[in-house]
């Protein structure tokens, strides 16, 4: 497995320590590009419904790691 692949299995695991876990390892520039992929897959029609559930629980997991600090 590759480590983008171990990246998404992490980011969209739905287990909020995994997601932070993973979301501070990540730079700015690779925490933007994961944020607005996430949100394309809770805002498009054309996602599977666990991956836009997983999706959102994701940026809810990363919105209160946040709101942490």
């Amino acid at each position: 497995m590759s480590n983008l692949d171990q990246l998404w299995d992490d980011v969209l695991s739905e287990e909020p320590a995994r997601i932070r876990r993973i979301w501070f390892d990540l730079t700015d520039d690779e925490g933007s590009a994961v944020l607005a992929h996430l949100r394309r897959m809770r805002a498009e029609p054309d996602w599977h419904p666990d991956q836009k559930r997983a999706a959102a629980a994701a940026l809810r997991a990363i919105e209160e790691a946040a709101n942490k600090f």
